[in-house]
């Protein structure tokens, strides 16, 4: 699996990182949507993780343009942004999964998996 890692916590991207590269898990991490841009635009990704409170332009309307340009990676949203209206906000606009912070890591591949799995078209691992 090939994770594209949108966040600009320099904390929180590298637990993830780390956590993700000792399963064997590819990650390339960026921190702006500038270079989140650049990396899909230059690579194959399986899944992305999409933090919504990016420096220079809010992660809702990454996942808004690269919907509307018909970009089909599957995104989940790693956010402390809560609410109702944001989880269900994030959805409509494209994300297909939501995970809040803090969360725990096991959640988090767990998800990826489940992702990459409805992307191509299996129900399970087996």
């Amino acid at each position: 699996m090939h994770v594209l890692l949108i966040e600009d916590d320099r904390l929180v991207a590298s637990g993830i990182v780390a956590g993700l590269r000792l399963l064997g898990v590819t990650v390339d991490h960026v921190d702006t949507a500038a270079k989140a841009r650049a990396a899909v635009g230059a690579s194959h990704f399986d899944v992305c993780v999409l933090d919504l409170g990016l420096p220079d332009e809010d992660g809702m309307a990454v996942l808004a343009r690269w919907r509307a340009q018909g970009q089909a990676i599957p995104v989940l949203v790693l956010t402390a942004r809560d609410a109702l209206e944001h989880r269900v906000a994030g959805l409509r606009a494209g994300a297909d999964d939501y995970l809040l912070k803090p969360f725990e890591l096991d959640e988090l591949v767990a998800r990826l998996h489940a992702l990459v799995r409805r992307a191509s078209g299996r129900s399970s691992d087996l």
